[in-house]
């Protein structure tokens, strides 16, 4: 069984016991959060896809822990303009656990 979610602007395609990064939630480490927008689910009964979500499912989620991606190099160059910048980004991110899938 697995379910398509909308979380952060972007889609996951997860199942139960599942460990992802998704975009930082507003949310602590052991905390279990609710993904109401589930846009398709599979299972035995067969699949089915909502439009543009399935009303009633959730899948629910344990935050394992909040943090920071690597670090990227941002380098802007114009040539000819004597203009350069170098900057630094992380990403924040949230990891959590998938524990459970409601249609």
């Amino acid at each position: 069984m697995y379910a398509v979610i909308k979380t952060g602007g972007k889609q996951y395609k997860v199942s139960e016991g599942d460990v992802i990064f998704i975009e930082k939630l507003q949310a602590e480490a052991d905390e279990t959060v609710s993904f109401g927008e589930v846009v398709a689910v599979s299972s035995d009964a067969g699949f089915k896809a909502g439009s543009p979500s399935i009303e009633g499912a959730s899948v629910s989620a344990k935050v394992l822990k909040n943090g920071k991606g690597k670090k990227i190099v941002v380098f802007n160059y114009r040539s000819k303009k004597d203009s350069k910048r170098k900057m630094g980004h992380r990403q924040p991110y949230t990891k959590v656990q998938i524990e459970s899938i409601k249609i």
